[in-house]
Parts: structure tokens; sequence; C-alpha cells
């Protein structure tokens, strides 16, 4: 099976690190524009402020990593934010991810913990730019 598949895993590879995260783009949008659902009703996002600074992260980092832009560094910048993230906000409502809502942020945290050790990989623009991104995922 891994012969069969093996010639697949550079593309699934720029596949998952797209899709992640531009996924992890509209996380910063609900909470900076109110995209997507926004935040709940009477909540606001104060500038500058913790969650705040969630978003911009969330924002300029997913879409740095969806496009294949230095997606290393910004990979472990986002990884980094989420295990904040869950440890701040998910782990006191309980031990494990699936008791407090937490699964999310730990997958994002590990996946991006993925990416940040493989860079950019095939079909990113980081490499087509010539801007020091790895080329293909090892």
């Amino acid at each position: 099976m891994e012969r069969f598949l093996s010639p697949l895993a550079p593309s699934a590879y720029a596949l998952l690190r797209a899709i992640s995260g531009l996924l992890f783009v509209c996380h910063g949008a609900q909470k900076l524009l109110g995209w997507f659902g926004g935040l709940p009703e009477g909540v606001t996002v104060e500038p500058f402020g913790l969650v705040w600074w969630a978003g911009v992260i969330e924002v300029v980092g997913g879409l740095l990593i969806g496009i294949g832009l230095f997606s290393g560094w910004a990979a472990f910048v986002c990884s980094g934010q989420m295990a904040v993230a869950y440890f701040m906000a998910h782990q006191p409502r309980g031990l494990l991810p699936i008791v407090n809502g937490g699964e999310l942020a730990v997958l994002y945290c590990f996946v991006f913990l993925l990416i940040a050790t493989r860079g950019d990989g095939t079909l990113a623009l980081g490499p087509a730019l010539g801007l020091g991104g790895r080329s293909a995922a090892r």
C-alpha cells in the first residue's frame, strides 16, 4: 500500500497545508471581521487585546501556511498559539480534549507542528518565488 500511495505524498501534504491554513484564516475572520457566524452575542473584540492578537495570528499565519509562503515559521507560531489557546480556554474545563471542547485546538496544534518541521512543500508560493522555502516535503 505504501508503494502505491508514496507518489501521492507531496500532493497530499500540499493539500493538508493549504486546507488547514485556509480553514485557520476562517477562525481569524470570525474574530476580527465577524464572518462565518462571528463571536457569540454580546462578545466584542478589543483592538490589541488577546482575542484580537489571536485573530491576527490566525488570519496572517493561516494565509501564509495556506499559500505556502514561509509556512514553517508561520506554522510554528500558529502551533504555539493553539497550545496556549488549549491550556487557557479548554483545559480548565476538563482533562481530556473530547470533554473540554479542545479537540480542534489540539489537532491544529499538531498539524501546524508537522508543517513547521516540513516547510512549504510542493505547490507552494515560497519555493516558486525562490524565497527559501523547501520545495518538497520529505
